[in-house]
Parts: structure tokens; sequence; C-alpha cells
């Protein structure tokens, strides 16, 4: 942060304090809220949000057919049972999201509006110091807080990864990003060119393809995909013999959650007899002659980057429809009518949209500062992908890469409620995490395993992020059917955890 900038910003008024922070009302910043006020009554809080409204990635993403990529049932909060389709818009989630605000009290907690410049831990006092600016008024704010829970999410909402492409400046047409959509942009009857092969992707070209004249999903890279009808059988018998739903939601999501298991558990154990599974259920929507190696046979093994769930498989059908096609192919260069590619190919478009994934964001792009230094967050060890060694009183919500955001939410708001209350009883005002004596020589990696996760966001920003241990404690294992457990079991009194 610029001195320039630090004096621009009008003084705050006097702080107000809290005992918690929430930083961001998306799924993981209402759900905390709703732990706090369930699990923790009495407990002062309020959730600061830099957008206009609750939602997160549900309300800054404006793209076409913006829908969950997992299913509702599982990204569902375990609490509030999920009603609709699985794989649900954006505007049903964030309606869902409005009902647990409304039937929890919880909107007299969140303040929109406000975008958070500046975080600094005092040992002295025991206390974070949030320095914050009000973007409907200019007001500066300033909260204390006992302690802080980030929720707000790992990338960096409205600032999309655009590749730096030879000649895109050339384009006559129009050049967009899916996290920059513009939400007066026509594409009836005009050219499309979706560059990307993921989730965003996905969705995009199902839901341009019919309206637009055509859309060609270009990829450098294949992606796998799995598809399947919009619907949970199990859910509907259980519905035709008028179950309760908090009871067909806790069903289905077992059931969900251990199918996942066991399919993550069978693409590290048969990795080519899942791939042949998958490549034939795209063989019988495309056809026998459609070029299944070029165009939908990734070089990595299933679940090396994240499967897409695609709906009633659309976007296959509107390929096997032509209204969409797909190119495996390189962009040598843009020029004025369109893309010139590696292969000698010219694809022709009035619209081009990059689908090229995010930026990686960490702490929310805020100045922290413990007891006067700049914190060095890349430095840090995670205890459980939740805690940092050397950040007092905070923790930090990331879920799953291979499962549903929302369980490990869950999972993480258990756990702050319960270790809150541990302080309570034990009169501690203050906590961090600390390397034990016997994991003091165990091996510090990178956050995650290049060979097990290697989306490009993440290999981008690796460099950003904690140091993980060898040892279960001290990583995101990215394992929701063990950490159910592992969670529950955590003991407060272990020589992880260090008090005053």
């Amino acid at each position: 942060m610029s001195e320039a900038a630090t004096l621009e910003r009008p003084s705050p008024q006097q702080a107000e304090h809290v005992d918690v922070l929430i930083v961001g009302a998306g799924i993981s910043g209402v759900g905390g809220a709703y732990h706090l006020k369930t699990q923790c009554p009495g407990t002062s809080f309020a959730v600061l949000e830099a957008a206009e409204t609750f939602g997160g990635t549900w309300w800054t993403h404006k793209y076409p057919g913006i829908r969950s990529d997992s299913d509702l049932h599982t990204f569902g909060y375990r609490f509030k049972p999920w009603t609709g389709t699985p794989i649900a818009t954006a505007e049903e989630i964030r309606k869902y999201m409005g009902e647990v605000i409304e039937e929890n009290g919880l909107d007299r907690h969140i303040r929109y509006n406000h975008r958070i410049h500046s975080a600094r831990w005092s040992s002295a006092d025991n206390l974070w110091t949030i320095e914050a600016t009000r973007s409907d008024t200019g007001e500066a704010v300033r909260i204390t807080a006992g302690f802080l829970w980030m929720c707000q999410g790992y990338y960096r909402h409205n600032d999309g990864y655009m590749p730096d492409w030879a000649g895109k400046e050339r384009f006559r047409g129009q050049l967009v990003h899916s996290e920059n959509w513009p939400e007066d942009l026509d594409y009836a009857g005009k050219r499309v060119i979706v560059i990307g092969s993921g989730a965003s992707a996905a969705t995009i070209v199902p839901a341009m393809a019919g309206k637009a004249a055509h859309v060609t999903m270009l990829q450098r890279t294949p992606t796998y995909f799995r598809t399947g009808r919009n619907a949970i059988e199990l859910a509907e018998e259980l519905r035709k013999l008028q179950v309760d739903e908090s009871w067909i939601h806790e069903i289905v999501r077992r059931k969900i959650l251990l199918e996942q298991t066991v399919f993550t558990e069978r693409c590290f154990a048969e990795p080519e007899k899942v791939k042949a599974e998958m490549l034939a259920n795209l063989r019988s929507i495309l056809g026998p002659d459609y070029d299944l190696d070029t165009h939908f046979t990734p070089n990595y093994r299933p679940w090396r980057q994240r499967i897409a769930f695609v709906p009633d498989a659309d976007l296959f059908q509107a390929v096997a429809r032509g209204e969409a096609s797909v190119v495996t192919d390189e962009i040598e260069h843009f020029d004025e009518t369109g893309i010139q590619l590696k292969s000698g190919q010219h694809l022709e478009a009035d619209i081009i949209v990059a689908a090229t994934g995010f930026h990686l964001n960490v702490l929310g792009d805020i100045a922290f500062e413990i007891d006067g230094k700049p914190l060095a967050f890349h430095e840090t060890v995670t205890y459980r992908g939740m805690m940092f060694t050397g950040i007092p009183n905070m923790a930090w919500v990331f879920g799953y890469f291979r499962a549903s955001w929302t369980l490990r939410a869950d999972l993480v708001g258990d756990f702050v409620c319960r270790l809150l209350k541990y302080m309570e009883a034990k009169g501690a005002k203050r906590v961090e995490v600390a390397l034990r004596p016997e994991d003091r020589d165990m091996p510090i990696l990178p956050w995650i395993d290049p060979e097990n996760f290697n989306p490009g966001y993440l290999m981008r920003g690796m460099h950003l992020l904690p140091k993980r241990g060898d040892k279960p404690e001290w990583q995101h294992t990215q394992d929701y059917w063990s950490e159910k457990d592992a969670f529950a079991a955590i003991d407060l009194n272990d020589a992880a955890f260090v008090y005053r």
C-alpha cells in the first residue's frame, strides 16, 4: 500500500469492536455467520463484504448460463435441505443463500460495500484492527476484533486471467473475459469463439449455442467431463414416498459423498478404466466418427485437474446438433477477423470470449501486519489448511478441489466455534499454531503436490500460498471423507495449539 493511497483515505471514526469478524458474504461467510449464531450464542460478530450484496461468485459472475459445477446436495449447507435440481443456476443458489440469511436473522450482521485495506494484529492488545472504506459513501471504517475468520474465497473477482496473446489488439470484434462479462453483450447471430475448456467454457458454450450463429470452443488441450441427468433418482424416489426433506438431504448427501470418494479412489487406482468409461459416454452422444482422441482425451490421469459435470450433456448435445464445435490447437496470433492457429487454420469471429481462468488471491489482497511487520503468508505452514504458523486468532476457509467447497466451510465452521468456546472456557485471549518438537524436522513442501492436482491458476499462484508438512495435521488433504472425522477429533489441547 502506498503512502499516497493511505493519505487519500478519510480518517475513520472511533473503532467498533466485535468478538469475531468474518470477511466475505459468499457461501463460506454466510455459513460462518450461521455457525457463530447457532453454536456460539452471545458472541458478537460482523460480516464485511466488498460487493453490494451477498453471494460471492454467484453474484460477480454474469456470463450466460452461470451454474454450479458441484451438486447442490453437497454444495448446499448441511443444515438447510436443497430441494431443487442438483446442478443449479446462480439465481437459484443466491435465492437459497438469501433464505439462510433471512431465516436466521443474519442480515443485521452483514455490512455490504465494505472493502478492507489492512488488517493489523497487536499482541499487546490481543486484537485485530481492520481498516476499510465504504464504496457507497467513501466513509472510512475501523473495526477491532478478537478473532478474524477469512471467508473471502481464493481468487480475484472481476479480474480474470487474460493471456498475452500476440496481436489481440488487432481484433476488430469484441474480446471479453468470462470474469468481466458485459451485461449488454449481444451475441445473437454472431460467430463466437470461447477460449478455454474448463467449467466456465463448458457452461458458456451451450448457453450461447442456438442463439449465436455458431460457437467454437477453442482449447489448447482437452479436459475430462462427466455427464448425466440433472436429477438424483434417489431424491426423486424419496419425495414420492413423502419422506421429510431434511432426511432426503442427509441421505442423498451421504450417497453422493460416498460415490465421489469411490470415484476419486478409482481415478488413482484404475485411471485407464475410468478414462474409458467417461469417453464411452461421450461417444454415445457424439457418434462413432467424432474425433474423441483429439478433442476429449487428456494426456493426464482423471482428477489431476478438476472434472466439470455437464448436466444433461448440454455441451455435447450442442456439438452433436452442429450449433457448436470444438477445436484443439494453439493460438499463433489474433488478427482483425479472428484467430490464426499454429496448425494453419484460421477461425473467424465477431466475439471472442476468454474463459481462461483467474488470478489466485490469498487473504483478499489485504495488507496484513503482525505486530508491525508485514505478513509473509507464503512462509507460514498450514495447520489442516485453515490456520497458519505465526498468525494468531485467524482461520481461513479453503474448500475442496474434488468435492464441494461448502463441505469444508461447514467443517471449518464447527472447528472455529469449538475453538472459540474452548478459549473462553480456558480464559485464553490468543491462540496460534506452531510446529511441535516432533514436527520440526519434517519436510516442508508446497501447498499441494503438483503430481496430485495441477490446474493452471494454482500453478501460477503456488508461490503465494503457505507451505505444508508431510503429516496430515500440517496440510490440506483434499479428502472430505477422512477430514469429516479428523476435524471432529482435533485435540484442542494438543501441543500444536499455543494459547495465551
